[in-house]
């Protein structure tokens, strides 16, 4: 990655590549990618706290006439606002006959169930109880002790974001046949870039990583850092350095120290939903991107969010469609005892 003095930022954050180096003649990574190096850092990831909090949904979704409703290791959740605004939820069953509570309308911050009428507004009734909340402005968070096991956080740990009224968000979401872990694994393994998604990156170095110390970052946390090339169009590419670290079990975080976009966030998250009806785990797979720049120009971009949020949304698709692949054969070679090690 070249670098810019301190001080100044390149007129125009595109760069063009010079003596591009075809796909099947880029420097193979397979040596670097040592797989004890990669599972280490899962295994150190997962002895992370996450107090129980689990991703269920984006905020935006927050505010219609139903609740948000998302399935954490088997169990039924829904999140809605309450009448003084405040994200409320709980089981997504309802107590009286079972009816699905998602289906059901939100009135005046009141759930009120299709089948026969009750009506929930987030304390206890009627053998229902709610479940800790969390709206952190770009996603929902629900606290389930009883699937997480840990010693509960009062809130979850959210990774540091650029200020909101400032930045760019978009948040998508994809499911899988595998466990959290393997979502996790996939980031945590930065080689694969170039090689697996040519048509965003390109020119991928992997500058830093945990091997040696095992100590991580200063936050204590596994740091994987990396100088990368984000495609455009032919030869434009946006050259970035980046750096990957996993604050929690089912979370890793991406964050841009370098180069356009400096402070910038991409958060993925994996969330367990159960089992399929074949009895294979399921996981969902949240992705939330929080954009930033200090460019005067990016207020413009920030008015036409409406527009960018589906592009956004596009391009993560686009890259979860072979990182689920990816994320599913890990897990089935895990599951018949054939993953390599």
């Amino acid at each position: 990655m070249r670098r810019v003095p301190p001080g100044r930022r390149r007129r125009l954050p595109l760069s063009l590549r010079r003596d591009p180096v075809p796909w099947d003649r880029q420097r193979p990574t397979w040596r670097d990618a040592a797989p004890g190096l990669i599972a280490q850092a899962l295994k150190r990831a997962q002895a992370r706290p996450s107090g129980n909090w689990y991703v269920v949904g984006a905020s935006s979704g927050l505010g219609g006439d139903r609740p948000v409703a998302r399935t954490v290791a088997g169990r039924e959740v829904v999140v809605w606002r309450g009448a003084d605004g405040r994200a409320v939820g709980g089981p997504g069953v309802c107590p009286h006959l079972g009816a699905p509570l998602r289906d059901s309308p939100v009135r005046c911050g009141t759930l009120v169930c299709h089948w026969h009428g009750l009506a929930l507004d987030g304390v206890p009734y009627a053998g229902w109880a709610p479940y800790p909340v969390h709206d952190d402005g770009v996603l929902l968070w629900v606290r389930l002790d009883e699937v997480g096991g840990e010693a509960p956080l009062e809130a979850p740990v959210v990774p540091r974001r650029p200020e909101r009224a400032r930045a760019l968000t978009a948040v998508y979401t994809g499911t899988g046949v595998c466990e959290p872990e393997d979502v996790v694994a996939n980031r945590l393994d930065p080689w694969h870039g170039a090689w697996f998604h040519p048509y965003s990156f390109a020119d991928l170095t992997v500058v830093g990583s945990p091997e040696g110390s095992g100590r991580g970052d200063r936050d204590g946390e596994d740091a994987f850092t990396v100088d990368v090339s984000f495609k455009v169009a032919g030869r434009l590419v946006v050259p970035v350095r980046a750096v990957f670290t996993a604050p929690g079990p089912r979370t890793v975080v991406m964050r841009i120290t370098e180069g356009e976009g400096e402070g910038s966030v991409v958060e993925t998250h994996a969330t367990p939903l159960g089992p399929d009806d074949a009895g294979r785990p399921r996981t969902a797979v949240t992705e939330a991107v929080t954009a930033a720049s200090g460019r005067p120009g990016f207020a413009v971009v920030r008015r036409a969010a409406p527009l960018l949020r589906p592009l956004l949304r596009t391009a993560a698709a686009r890259l979860w469609r072979d990182d689920l692949a990816y994320a599913e054969r890990r897990w089935r070679l895990r599951a018949t005892g054939r993953f390599p090690g």
